[in-house]
């Protein structure tokens, strides 16, 4: 039971987190905004697939021809920018801004030179969290579901032909994994990243696995629709649908467990058509109220 359990509490855990922080900096982004007359560009989602499908195709043209040692140094670089980025946008719209550039940098460099589970999951929250504000300000919340339908397809064909785990694999070999690891015991949340194979994990059967995986994506994309929520429809209707996506996310675990019997399992397909219904029923709700 314990074993069933573990990945609703971490992922609970861990959606919850994120979801309060990135509605914290939605809430000083949006006061930012409006002091300065900033409006929201409104973009269509057609600019959103060409640039997820643009990355997908790009990394997967990297990790297929260049060499795994050469690569290592590479995407610790770029995961360093990007959970220094994420750092430095939650810091910067409450601190000055050299106290930004501080807590960036330390959460960069703390990850480049020791990059432990516990504090990858945290960095790469706070990312995910800062990430979610701003994108999700660029979009209307029924042109981000658009987008999030369809990435959702994306990830469903992706592991089904075990596309997602051969990247995710790859990945892990140069120690910057995408994902949350959830360790089964106390003292494997200490374990440097050097130890996380995918590849291997998928091998074995459930019940013999030291962690879990939770893609950073299935976390990532329902904080960019809560926050886009959010901006068009305020905090009651952003914790809606944010509701609605924890639901999704626990269907995944759901068919995984019962019904997959530990496979991996894509988990944005449910979480992508949970958040429409929340959103569905918000906008419902609103317009019932509004008569």
């Amino acid at each position: 039971m314990k074993s069933r359990l573990h990945p609703y509490i971490w992922s609970g855990l861990t959606f919850g987190a994120g979801l309060a922080l990135t509605l914290w900096v939605a809430f000083h982004q949006k006061r930012f905004a409006e002091e300065n007359q900033i409006v929201s560009p409104d973009l269509s989602p057609g600019p959103g697939i060409a640039y997820f499908f643009g990355v997908v195709v790009v990394m997967a043209i990297v990790l297929f021809f260049i060499p795994l040692d050469k690569l290592k140094y590479v995407f610790r670089f770029l995961f360093t920018l990007m959970f220094a980025w994420g750092a430095f946008v939650t810091s910067a719209l409450v601190l000055p801004l050299p106290f930004a550039y501080a807590i960036a940098a330390i959460a960069g460099i703390g990850w480049l030179f020791w990059a432990r589970v516990w504090l990858h999951n945290i960095v790469l929250l706070v990312a995910l969290a800062s990430a979610g504000s701003v994108f999700g300000f660029l979009f209307s919340p029924w042109a981000f579901l658009i987008l999030m339908l369809v990435i959702a397809v994306y990830d469903f064909l992706a592991v089904k032909f075990g596309f997602m785990v051969w990247m995710v694999d790859r990945l892990s070999q140069t120690v910057s994994l995408p994902a949350f690891i959830y360790p089964h015991r106390p003292g494997e949340w200490a374990w440097d990243m050097k130890k996380i194979q995918a590849g291997e994990l998928a091998e074995k059967k459930s019940a013999e696995r030291e962690y879990s995986l939770l893609g950073g994506g299935d976390i990532g994309f329902p904080l960019m629709l809560v926050a886009s929520v959010y901006f068009a429809l305020g905090l009651a209707a952003a914790l809606v649908v944010g509701g609605f996506a924890l639901l999704g996310l626990y269907s995944a675990f759901i068919i995984q467990q019962w019904w997959l019997r530990g496979k991996p399992m894509p988990a944005l397909p449910p979480i992508a058509v949970f958040s429409l219904i929340g959103f569905i029923v918000v906008r419902y709700g609103l317009v019932l109220a509004a008569g």
